[in-house]
């Protein structure tokens, strides 16, 4: 049964109120039938955050944002992916994290994000602790979800344990910036990570100043079947739809069935 997703290519919001720049993404998403609605990395930030706010605007998975997005899928009846800023605790730097909510408002599923942003004079691991569990299928429906939080996209062995586990749905909440190549490095990797799972892939991406924006869906053969705007050049709030045929997973999966060409024996000495 096919089914349709939103991918919310959102700047931050003028009057710094996230919750009813949900509730507008979510009224558009409905009104195109969306199933499933993802929002981009940092989706909890009303701007943009020092270290210590971003420490301060931490919260449990059952806090009072997540309970907010909970009732925003209920009042609209679908799924939503987003990411929060996790309160740690252990006593140290939050988590980034991406939670899943079903259409009920129920939390289905939460992901810290292991791989930061330590690059191209960024620390990310400054403000965040990483993550240390591989992402867990969340299954909805109409999909097997496996969530990833943008950084994440550069490690082809996390989407492979996705895929292993039964993911047919990859999606990679985003705040890919700008750089020397970082555009193409985006779609590039979105799409290798289509091709070499058999697998669908929506990578949703911040829109405004210093944000790829670019959202897209891609396929299981690696075409594109849905794109954002340059977020540069845009940088208007954008809702990227598409409607996905599970028929093409199973047929591109039965014509070059890769995951079981695979030889494990020989990977083990790389693995670690």
């Amino acid at each position: 049964m096919s089914y349709t997703i939103g991918l919310a290519q959102s700047t931050y919001p003028k009057d710094e109120d996230v919750i009813a720049q949900a509730r507008d993404f979510a009224g558009r998403a409905a009104s195109e039938g969306c199933d499933l609605l993802v929002f981009p990395e940092n989706f909890m930030w009303p701007r943009k955050l020092s270290s210590e706010e971003v420490a301060d605007l931490a919260e449990p998975v059952d806090g009072p944002f997540v309970q907010h997005m909970c009732k925003v899928a209920r009042e609209f009846g679908m799924w939503i992916v987003f990411t929060i800023n996790e309160y740690n605790p252990d006593g140290g730097l939050p988590y980034n994290t991406a939670v899943a909510v079903d259409n009920a408002g129920a939390l289905r599923g939460s992901y810290r994000k292991c791989h930061l942003y330590d690059a191209l004079g960024v620390r990310e691991s400054d403000r965040l602790s990483a993550g240390a569990q591989p992402a867990q299928p969340v299954h909805a429906p109409f999909c097997t979800m496996g969530m990833q939080v943008c950084y994440d996209l550069r490690f082809p062995e996390s989407a492979r344990i996705a895929a292993l586990a039964g993911c047919n749905l990859m999606v990679y909440p985003s705040a890919w910036h700008v750089g020397r190549c970082k555009p193409d490095q985006w779609e590039t990797l979105l799409r290798a990570r289509a091709v070499e799972n058999e697998l669908f892939v929506a990578g949703v991406c911040r829109s405004g100043r210093g944000f790829v924006g670019q959202s897209m869906v891609v396929d299981p053969m690696g075409r594109v079947l849905a794109r954002g705007g340059r977020a540069a050049k845009e940088g208007l709030d954008q809702l990227v739809t598409c409607t996905i045929d599970p028929a093409v997973l199973q047929s591109t999966r039965k014509s070059m069935p890769i995951l079981g060409h695979r030889r494990p024996e020989l990977y083990s000495e790389i693995l670690s």
